[in-house]
């Protein structure tokens, strides 16, 4: 095999492939990329696995000089090509050696035979899900899964993202057991009703690959028993299944509502990060005071590190309500919204708090408080007695 490769059209996909490898393989083709002929004239098909996801995309800027395919080690040839001092290089392969000229220079390495690279899934057989945008369906991912973890926990769903069709609209929810989150989207076209697991690495890389996208590229999902494959254009991404049940997460999305805010997502957000500073290496935990028709008292405090209170205003109704939360998880979830305002409502001292955007149902984000005791409750207030005078 011996290609012209012209590097800024080449490398784009090649650093899609790379990432789909598998980098603590002890099989030597999984920490490579497959690079084959294809039918079109100057493009080469690029295939990559970790055997848990698996990337297959035509690349264009290459001048077929010789067909053939070789397996291409990631880590040696893809720092060579990144690092080429030319825009314009040739490589060549042949025996499992390989060289690449660029100018007057050369390098040679040693290739993976195309026999020991596994076969990829085909998606020939697969039952249609559904097609969006490229844009609906990132935002729906990227809200969705914003309160998976990320390890692989048992049980085994908190660690994935639940794709759910029915009647026309699809789902995204993930869970860590302490807190929810769903997005809803509208795709332009759907099949029957169906629901898979998707393991949150495989989640993330899909994302990737959704924001490099024109936003109005469609893209087609389709599904099978232990697979599930996104085609965009030249480029099908597949992930493997996880095999577990979901949990009823419908249960719990109408609690009962004893008060509600209505705020400055902004301000909110700016507000919490300050508390941050001070309890992110003690408690990580923020307590809430909401007072209808008053203020949003947030106060924090740390041993040996200090304290803070912010003052903000709000439109609060219902109940007066002390609580306490992770003040993470209340910013990672206000960061996953979009828009100036958000809706909040809580469900007493000890029930689940829900953030969506006002007049909005297509995102719902919910956490659960963390329990609270006196010495707690004493900490709501700033100790002025500590507090020291600037000198006039």
């Amino acid at each position: 095999m011996r290609l012209q490769i012209s590097k800024g059209e080449f490398m784009k996909n090649w650093q899609i492939a790379e990432r789909s490898t598998s980098s603590k393989s002890t099989i030597n083709s999984l920490t490579g990329v497959l690079l084959r002929t294809a039918d079109a004239d100057n493009s080469v098909l690029m295939e990559a696995t970790d055997l848990k996801t698996s990337i297959k995309c035509i690349s264009q800027g290459v001048l077929v000089e010789e067909e053939g395919e070789a397996v291409l080690p990631v880590k040696l040839v893809g720092e060579l090509f990144k690092k080429a001092p030319t825009n314009v290089f040739t490589v060549s392969i042949t025996d499992g050696k390989g060289i690449i000229i660029a100018g007057r220079n050369k390098y040679k390495f040693t290739t993976y035979f195309p026999r020991e690279f596994p076969k990829l899934p085909v998606s020939e057989s697969a039952a249609f899900f559904c097609t969006a945008t490229a844009s609906e369906l990132l935002r729906a991912v990227s809200e969705g899964t914003v309160a998976c973890t990320t390890g692989e926990e048992f049980p085994k769903y908190l660690g994935t993202a639940f794709f759910q069709l029915r009647d026309g609209e699809m789902r995204v929810v993930a869970t860590d057991g302490r807190r929810l989150s769903l997005s809803k989207c509208s795709p332009v076209r759907t099949g029957e009703n169906c629901e898979f697991l998707l393991p949150i690495t495989g989640v993330r890389e899909l994302q990737r690959l959704l924001g490099a996208l024109d936003g109005e590229s469609p893209i087609e999902i389709l599904v099978e028993s232990t697979l599930v494959f996104f085609q965009m254009g030249s480029m099908e991404f597949s992930v493997r299944r996880v095999d577990t049940a979901f949990p009823n997460y419908e249960n719990i999305l109408n609690p009962q509502t004893t008060t509600t805010m209505d705020i400055d997502r902004h301000e909110l957000i700016a507000a919490l990060e300050r508390v941050d500073v001070i309890v992110r290496d003690f408690s990580h935990m923020v307590l809430v005071r909401l007072s209808p028709e008053g203020d949003l008292l947030l106060t924090g405090k740390a041993p040996e590190t200090g304290a803070v209170q912010e003052v903000l205003d709000a439109k609060i109704e219902g109940e007066s309500l002390t609580v306490a939360f992770n003040v993470s998880f209340l910013i990672e979830g206000l960061k996953a919204l979009y828009g100036d305002r958000v809706f909040i409502s809580f469900n007493g001292p000890d029930g689940q708090m829900t953030m969506l955007r006002p007049g909005e149902k297509d995102f719902l984000y919910m956490a659960m408080p963390i329990k609270i005791n006196e010495s707690d409750l004493l900490h709501g207030e700033m100790d002025e007695e500590n507090e020291t005078e600037i000198p006039e």
